[in-house]
């Protein structure tokens, strides 16, 4: 494992909260490794260019929970001043030489008042009245926002390829009355988008809508199902019939590229997935195999079965989604735009080796209480139903 993947690994594990002893570096000892000739020489050994231009200022509003941390340490690695702001209550030990600023984004930004940076990064709004207060009181205060949104924002994933034309949730396509107390959140990102655009203007606005993002740090779950429960070996419940495409991105990947368009004064809206052919669900699961030592097998159970059976797609049976009615083109974006600005794929075997690592690095109690998939009961009893259907179909 080289330097750089190990440092990521330390920081998204200790961002995940709960580390197995010895499995994590202070925060200060991997700052103080890093450097911008170092990073340099990384990035130009992972084939990404180094920082050639002035070094920003740059305020992460949240900053140290999954994708902060990653940010961080990358925009740290590359020469730019970071200051945090959040309620300092999750991993508040991380990056103790970092300037942090406590308040609260529903009430309390008072300790941003009078202060001045090149851009804003706003990772942690979940509600459009916390972007308008953030984008409202900075917009003279920084020259770009760079807001993270979501793939949730389109109203319509039926379209094979999607693209960030796309149409997005509004009041009267969500059936939600404005002024409505709760947002569902596709529709809540999407009017927080537009709050961004009606303060910075188009041309200092910068909208990621990533997918599922993916990695080392993640506690969703979400994907760290399938390479722990690979990885645990025997028969595993695959869905579908292995066609379905699979568009993901790893945390790493995404953080990297913010900081580049921040480098490079972009803006506009992206969306974040990859890789940029969409990569079917056999691919996936045959792939993460390949980095254990697993005795494995897999039994691809019929998607209307599956789903029949009360196994629910991005729930019991994480990542995977039948790409059929509204959700055909849900994992087939045209990547064109984003991949000629820079955006890069690291190898599965990477993505997968490092997220397994993070979870066996987490404490036993933890690996056994799983946020996404199935229990192991759950999955024999589906499977059992399977060949009888089969033998008797």
């Amino acid at each position: 494992m080289n330097t750089n993947r190990r440092r990521f690994l330390k920081i998204a594990a200790a961002a995940g909260g709960g580390l197995a002893a010895g499995a994590s570096a202070p925060a200060k000892a991997v700052a103080q490794r890093t450097g911008v000739a170092s990073a340099q020489r990384l990035d130009a050994a992972g084939g990404q260019p180094p920082n050639s231009g002035a070094a920003r200022k740059i305020l992460i509003l949240g900053g140290t929970n999954f994708i902060g941390p990653h940010q961080v340490e990358y925009a740290l690695s590359r020469g730019h001043e970071v200051t945090l702001f959040n309620r300092g209550r999750t991993n508040p030990h991380l990056f103790p030489d970092v300037e942090k600023l406590v308040g609260d984004r529903n009430d309390d930004l008072s300790v941003l008042e009078g202060r001045r940076w090149d851009v804003v990064v706003d990772n942690s709004a979940i509600r459009p009245a916390w972007v308008d207060l953030s984008a409202n009181l900075l917009k003279d205060a920084c020259e770009r926002y760079v807001f993270v949104s979501t793939r949730s924002v389109y109203a319509d994933t039926s379209r094979v390829p999607m693209s960030s034309a796309a149409p997005v949730w509004t009041y009267e396509s969500a059936g939600v009355e404005p002024g409505a107390e709760r947002l569902p959140y596709g529709l809540s990102k999407a009017l927080a988008e537009q709050v961004v655009r009606d303060a910075f203007g188009e041309g200092r606005t910068l909208v990621f809508r990533p997918g599922l993002i993916i990695g080392p740090g993640d506690t969703t779950d979400r994907f760290t199902y399938w390479p722990a429960r690979i990885h645990r070996g025997g028969e595993v419940l695959a869905p579908g019939d292995g066609a379905d495409p699979v568009q993901i991105i790893d945390v790493r990947d995404f953080a990297e590229w913010l900081v580049r368009m921040i480098e490079a004064e972009e803006s506009g809206t992206y969306n974040v997935v990859g890789p940029r052919t969409p990569r079917p669900m056999a691919e996936l699961l045959y792939g993460i195999r390949a980095v254990t030592t697993a005795e494995t097998t897999f039994t691809w159970v019929d998607a209307d079965f599956a789903v029949n059976a009360g196994l629910r797609p991005y729930a019991e049976l994480p990542v995977w989604r039948p790409a059929r009615g509204r959700f055909a083109g849900f994992a087939r974006f045209d990547l064109t735009p984003e991949v000629r600005k820079g955006l890069t794929f690291r190898s599965l075997a990477d993505t997968s080796a490092s997220t397994l690592e993070y979870h066996l690095a987490r404490p036993p109690e933890r690996q056994a209480a799983f946020r996404s998939g199935m229990s192991a009961e759950r999955e024999r009893e589906v499977l059992d139903l399977w060949r009888a259907f089969r033998r008797t179909g």
